[in-house]
């Protein structure tokens, strides 16, 4: 059954049930909220297969610190941590570092990972605020077993609940489900991961006025932290890693007293040597072309020892610390239909060429 064939007769169920309580049996609640969730917005979802990941021996710095405030067992003193950066620091690397480190911690009778959602601005279904509660409780129903069928129930008593205000689908879909469990004190801590709030956009309300869409923006990015927000202040057993950019309003949103109070805030800027992280990487990386090179049998630049040194410290130099660039210097260069190594020296004489 369709989505909207659904809300039809839920809608016809309703009107013809005069109790207060209207209870839908017969459907897959489960299922139902699958349908409606940002499924794109998940860690492991095929659209963002491959996920981004830090690069062995790099991110070191941060990954220790989300870990070490996270703590598995015991809740942090703050239940939320927001990493922030500009552009280009690997904020959504580190998020997914963290994800695929919390699926692969053994030894525990419990999974870790709550949920996640990655923002994205240029995807319709996770630029938008409209499924960010919906897409947590699925994945909540589905981490937290014991969780499950209260979600289930809540769907069943209201199937509209999915065409709700965020805060109310919240409440319902996540607070009450929570304490209909009793005591939560001695529940396994969650982590839920928001990558990307500056990605949400609002895009299903944009306006053509760039003023006035560039205000739509900042509120619907608030609105997010508020959720979230509200959903700690219920002291449910979950904590929570932001990871922005630092534009102006999310700074200033995560820096007023509510906030101040239940967050921390890690600049990645200013947090491990981002130099020796991306030299890390271009080593690596440059090997591994090297070493294809050599088994294609592709012919010489003159260069035997390619990369070598020199080649590596331009390299560094150019990306002052910026993994992005780095990353997508490399996907150019690693290219089987070219000599990676005159695609390189291109850049690097085109770079050379651009400066004044």
């Amino acid at each position: 059954m369709s989505g909207a064939s659904y809300f039809r007769n839920a809608k016809n169920f309703v009107a013809k049930n005069t109790t207060f309580n209207t209870y839908v049996s017969g459907i897959d609640a489960l299922q139902f909220l699958y349908e409606h969730a940002a499924t794109g917005a998940m860690h492991d979802s095929d659209e963002r297969y491959p996920p981004p990941v830090c690069h062995p021996g790099t991110r070191e710095v941060v990954i220790v610190r989300i870990k070490d405030w996270y703590g598995f067992q015991t809740r942090p003193d703050k239940p939320i941590m927001w990493v922030h950066a500009p552009a280009g620091y690997g904020k959504t690397a580190i998020a997914g570092t963290i994800s695929k480190m919390l699926e692969e911690v053994e030894g525990l009778d419990f999974n870790p990972l709550g949920a996640t959602f990655y923002f994205w601005r240029t995807s319709p279904e996770r630029n938008s605020p409209a499924r960010f509660i919906i897409t947590l409780a699925y994945q909540l129903a589905m981490s937290i077993p014991e969780l499950t069928a209260h979600i289930e129930n809540a769907v069943k008593r209201n199937p509209m609940i999915l065409r709700k205000a965020l805060e109310v689908q919240l409440m319902k879909l996540i607070v009450e489900p929570f304490k209909a469990l009793g005591q939560l004190d001695d529940m396994p801590n969650r982590l839920v991961i928001v990558d990307g709030v500056d990605e949400c956009i609002n895009s299903d309300q944009e306006c053509r006025v760039d003023r006035q869409y560039a205000e739509d923006q900042e509120n619907v990015q608030i609105r997010i932290l508020d959720l979230i927000h509200s959903l700690q202040s219920h002291r449910l057993p979950l904590s929570f890693l932001i990871l922005s950019r630092p534009e102006a309003w999310i700074k200033q949103h995560m820096q007023s007293r509510p906030f101040k109070r239940v967050a921390v805030a890690v600049d990645l800027y200013a947090l491990g040597d981002h130099v020796k992280d991306t030299e890390t990487y271009i080593r690596a990386e440059l090997s591994r072309i090297a070493a294809r090179i050599q088994d294609d049998g592709t012919p010489g630049q003159g260069d035997e020892e390619w990369p070598g040194e020199d080649v590596v410290q331009t390299f560094v130099g150019r990306t002052n610390g910026h993994m992005l660039y780095a990353s997508t210097v490399i996907r150019h260069i690693d290219n089987p239909y070219d000599d990676p190594r005159n695609l390189l020296k291109i850049l690097f004489d085109g770079y050379t060429y651009l400066l004044p």
